[in-house]
């Protein structure tokens, strides 16, 4: 009698101390790493990637932390970042498709000359629509949160742009393989470059300008380093570049499932909408910025010489095209695609 009462008394403490076992596995607090390739004090980090970590952190209550490494602080190159998200060095990466030319053929699309809205709401949510219908399988090595594009990009340069002829020779560091593509198209001799490489760049002349949106000049002191600015005015622009926001897949898989909850209902078209934050508010801001600079020109191409550099650079789109048939894919019917997004984006 006296072993079963102890028996009982055993199965009741288990019993009771169940529900805290449950209780504790389901509390339990995770804390993930993002590692990306600018500064801290760069417009995405401060706009988009920190707000966003603390939404899911607070809608988590505390329970999902992601911890921010700007500037390569983990260790390798930005061309390596969507590898170490892969490989598991990491947890979550922020990066360019364009740090690795050719890898990612169909979300250049959206890097095409003159496909692109000059805002990046149109673009951003556009690029995530199409990620669902299309990309899955591109970025199927990776658990991804979001993919976006930015706002119109502008050519900064130590010389004025405002002609095709102007562009001739001219060095200029270009984001993506596509940009590259339209750049030699109109004249110039396109540089790729990580975007953290381009200051000692210019500081050494090896290259003459850059080719980046408004929202990341001051990351890179553009506008103390270069004097002219010349913007693609009207949709479509000249150019946009890619991102993804994307995690281990492993990492994603053995998540508590509430906590998985949380980060899906922040991502997607929620975190597109984020993410395009930085470069509608802040560029303007920016833009501003370089215009009260009495040293600094701001400049546009006429309407006239717009045509001039679209009918230049449609042999780019053309060869895309005719690569994508190769590579097994449809390319004039993602563009047509591409294009409908924007567009309907650009109108909501």
């Amino acid at each position: 009698m006296t072993i079963h009462r102890r028996q009982l008394a055993a199965l009741g403490v288990a019993a009771l101390g169940a529900p805290a076992l449950i209780r504790s596995a389901s509390a339990q607090e995770l804390t993930l790493r993002l590692h990306h390739f600018l500064p801290a004090v760069s417009n995405v980090h401060r706009h988009f990637l920190a707000p966003w970590a603390q939404k899911v952190q607070a809608e988590s209550q505390g329970r999902l932390r992601i911890q921010i490494f700007p500037s390569m602080q983990l260790g390798g190159a930005p061309p390596q970042l969507f590898d170490q998200a892969r490989d598991g060095v990491v947890d979550i990466i922020w990066t360019l498709p364009g740090n690795t030319p050719g890898r990612f053929p169909k979300i250049e699309v959206f890097e095409l000359p003159f496909v692109a809205d000059p805002r990046a709401r149109p673009n951003a949510l556009a690029c995530q629509e199409f990620f669902q219908t299309h990309l899955r399988d591109e970025f199927a090595d990776v658990h991804t949160i979001v993919a976006w594009a930015h706002d119109g990009g502008v050519i900064h340069a130590n010389k004025p742009v405002q002609r095709l002829e102007d562009l001739r020779g001219l060095k200029l560091r270009f984001p993506t393989r596509q940009a590259g593509e339209a750049l030699r198209a109109l004249g110039a001799a396109p540089i790729g470059l990580p975007i953290p490489q381009v200051p000692e760049a210019l500081s050494q002349r090896v290259i003459d300008g850059a080719v980046v949106p408004w929202e990341v000049v001051p990351a890179i002191r553009l506008a103390e380093l270069v004097n002219n600015h010349t913007e693609i005015l009207g949709s479509p622009t000249f150019y946009s570049a890619t991102f993804v926001l994307a995690m281990n897949k492993a990492k994603y898989a053995a998540m508590p499932e509430d906590l998985r909850r949380v980060l899906d209902a922040n991502s997607g078209m929620v975190a597109a909408a984020m993410a395009a934050k930085p470069w509608d508010e802040q560029g303007p801001v920016v833009r501003a910025q370089v215009a009260r600079r009495r040293q600094n020109t701001i400049l546009q191409l006429s309407p006239a010489e717009k045509e001039r550099w679209m009918l230049a650079t449609r042999p780019v789109i053309d060869a895309w095209i005719a690569g994508s048939r190769e590579r097994g894919f449809d390319g004039a019917a993602l563009l047509a695609d591409a294009r409908g997004l924007i567009a309907k984006h650009g109108a909501a």
